[in-house]
């Protein structure tokens, strides 16, 4: 059975939900650690997922990618391209499809992979990690993505989820998904038949977003919203690091942007020191041998980082408001604000939001479990395995959209079918009169303003087949059924051609007419469009093309193949070595007396040559060269072992033996006691018995 499973994909760590033991359990990682750090790594043998590439990433810097979700689906023209690169340590290039490729050094040579492809890595370590902890199959996803993503993003997403083996059910904006979670696990405080109306702040690592929702029990509709791409717990980290890169080239005459490995040092410890003065007013700040055996120490003040961050701080106000008014309503009309997201733990973000509503802030939300849970609902409300209690919610469509055609009858050649603050998943249903035996459709962003700055406007475009036109019309009318489906894609879900036809209705009888039960019913001709025949779709929209996504899944699974053999054969050179030692120890111990000199000696060789060839010649060999040395060593002293276990089981079984006589031996006694007290309380009974007649 599938289990449903919701992933979190944060810039800085991920967070795992699956539905199971009647609610929603977080997915601990190989380290029982609730969050897994989103990095991935290449070394000369294998990749580094997870934990392990957080655990190399100061000594491999140069080839460990983070800020996942930045640059999927982003084109290398767009504005937010020279933005990034400054948040990441490998070389980002523009690759043949205009999209973003890191360039870093696997397997010994250097190689490139697409946004999209490094997404998917890190989504198969996410599912591995979700198989090996809840036993299960895990085959349906539920993600979320930042409200901001448009159409090519999220079709990023979702085709990153395809190369990892993983079915995307739904691909959830990340604030609908907590709301979606508020209102499920929060249902108890919920009213019935009023809504509640409550704003869902996310200040999370490398963006800030504000969603305006109306909420009663078992229903949720988002109002409004809006954010700031460019504000999270990075850019305060960032604004810290630059602080202290220009006191040590004062102070200690050193530049720590010429070493990338420093000035990566520097942005750790800023991140722990802006966690420390969240709690405390004053902190320290050393790094011992940061850039050329320098040790640097200094401090800084909570007043000190609000003043370094002053122009961040100065932002917060403006997704609030535009959320605010595309909702339509005023701060005063809110019931809650629930915040989450790591960087809301920061005082002087927490003070400023709450300044801005003129409300205290509610917290009853996990900060950081939120957004996971939320989406494992999801992901459990399209499974046909489990039961859910009903929910009903509607997603917010953040960007205005309209269809484009080749006009020939109608009157326009286009239509906004999709506006901003919509609710999808939506369907509309247009009609067209064409000519021709095909023609395309075209959907695209029409409302630049609404746009992130550089965001291309072509979403998709459609080639409908099939038409053949009545004979002696000059055009035949089709039915389009344009749909924004529940992830937000925009899709035409069919086409078909209908006819005019005379067809017999039934006459109602008017409102207050007496009917004659006995009278025939009345029919009248009336002429309807009925449908004629299906029209065929091709499409050409921001997903990957099938033979694409083929390549990236079957490269995905070489170097999954690739990571195991190198897991397996390490684990092998382990168990070897592992081995060598167990059996010296043991010849001289355990197994002294079950081996003859000669043994002893030939196989104090044979383990003295292993172990020389293992740190010399073998420390980098082949799984079945290990498993041959391995069994090489086994073979005697396997023979040993077996003559120490026989001589176990005999010494078990002696005292097996020992302790059934013993017990026997105690039962016999036990029984012959009870024999001897019944005879004496026979003979007791007899003399009491006897009466003197006399």
């Amino acid at each position: 059975m599938s289990v449903p499973f919701g992933v979190d994909l944060g810039n800085h760590n991920t967070v795992i939900a699956c539905a199971k033991n009647r609610g929603i359990d977080i997915v601990v990682n190989e380290v029982s650690n609730r969050s897994t750090p989103s990095l991935v790594g290449f070394g000369p043998k294998n990749r580094y997922l997870g934990e392990s590439a957080k655990n190399q990433q100061t000594s491999n810097i140069k080839n460990t990618v983070d800020n996942l979700k930045r640059i999927v689906g982003l084109p290398a023209d767009h504005p937010d391209f020279e933005i990034e690169k400054k948040f990441f340590t490998i070389p980002l290039v523009k690759n043949e499809d205009n999209g973003v490729s890191g360039k870093v050094r696997y397997l010994n040579k250097q190689q490139e992979f697409t946004a999209t492809q490094l997404f998917a890595m890190y989504l198969d370590k996410i599912k591995d990690t979700a198989v090996k902890e809840t036993k299960g199959n895990i085959n349906d996803i539920c993600l979320s993505v930042p409200g901001w993503y448009t159409e090519k993003q999220r079709r990023a997403a979702a085709d990153a989820c395809r190369i990892a083996g993983l079915n995307p059910v739904r691909i959830v904006n990340e604030m609908t998904a907590a709301a979606v979670g508020y209102g499920v696990f929060k249902a108890a405080e919920l009213p019935e038949e009023e809504y509640k109306k409550v704003a869902f702040v996310d200040v999370g690592h490398s963006s800030y977003q504000v969603s305006i929702a109306a909420v009663r029990k078992g229903e949720l509709k988002v109002l409004g919203a809006a954010y700031d791409k460019h504000f999270g717990g990075r850019n305060f980290d960032f604004a810290i690091a630059e602080h202290f890169a220009k006191e040590f080239q004062t102070k200690y005459k050193i530049d720590v942007h010429e070493n990338p490995k420093a000035f990566y040092r520097v942005l750790t410890a800023a991140e722990k020191l802006k966690k420390v003065l969240s709690a405390n007013t004053q902190a320290p700040f050393n790094i011992e041998s940061v850039m050329n055996d320098v040790d640097v120490s200094s401090s800084l003040t909570r007043d000190e980082l609000e003043e370094l961050v002053q122009p961040l701080l100065a932002r917060i106000n403006v997704p609030i408001e535009n959320a605010l008014k595309d909702a339509g309503l005023k701060a005063e009309d809110l019931d809650s604000i629930e915040v989450i997201g790591g960087s809301s733990r920061i005082p002087s973000v927490k003070t400023k939001i709450s300044e801005i509503f003129g409300k205290p802030l509610s917290f009853t939300l996990n900060q950081d479990e939120a957004i996971a849970k939320g989406n494992a609902y999801i992901c459990a409300c399209h499974s046909p395995t489990v039961r859910v209690r009903p929910f009903k919610f509607e997603d917010y469509n953040q960007y205005t959209v309209s269809y484009f055609w080749d006009k020939e009858e109608e009157d326009e050649d286009h239509l906004e079918v999709f506006p901003k603050g919509g609710l999808f998943p939506s369907t509309k249903i247009i009609t067209l009169f064409r000519k021709g035996p095909s023609f395309d459709i075209e959907a695209k962003y029409t409302k630049p303003e609404e746009l992130p700055k550089g965001t291309e406007t072509f979403i998709a475009k459609w080639k409908i087949n099939g038409v053949v036109p009545n004979e002696g019309e000059p055009s035949i009318a089709t039915k389009i059924k344009l749909r924004n489906d529940p992830s937000g894609f925009y899709t035409i879900e069919s086409a078909y051609t209908v006819e005019e036809q005379t067809v017999k209705e039934l006459v109602e009888p008017k409102e207050g007419e007496e009917v004659d039960e006995d009278a025939e019913p009345e029919y009248r001709e009336v002429k309807k469009l009925v449908k004629k025949n299906d029209l065929t779709i091709e499409c050409e929209s921001a997903a990957l093309p099938d033979a694409k996504l083929q390549q990236f899944i079957e490269q995905e699974a070489s170097m999954v193949m690739e990571d195991k053999l190198v897991h397996d054969t390490e684990e092998k050179k382990n168990q070897l070595e592992e081995y060598i030692y167990e059996l010296r120890g043991k010849l001289d111990d355990q197994y002294k007396d079950f081996a003859s000199e000669q043994e002893k000696e030939k196989l104090n060789k044979l383990l003295l040559k292993a172990e020389d060839w293992l740190y010399d010649e073998g420390e980098d060999s082949t799984k079945a060269r290990y498993i041959a040395k391995y069994e090489e060593l086994a073979s005697i002293g396997n023979v040993i072992r077996g003559r120490y276990l026989a001589k176990e089981q005999e010494k078990k079984e002696q005292y097996r033996q020992k302790q059934e006589a013993s017990q026997a031996a105690a039962m016999a006694e036990k029984l012959a006691a009870q024999r001897e007290a019944s005879k004496k309380d026979d003979g007791k009974k007899d003399s009491e018995g006897d009466v003197d007649m006399d």
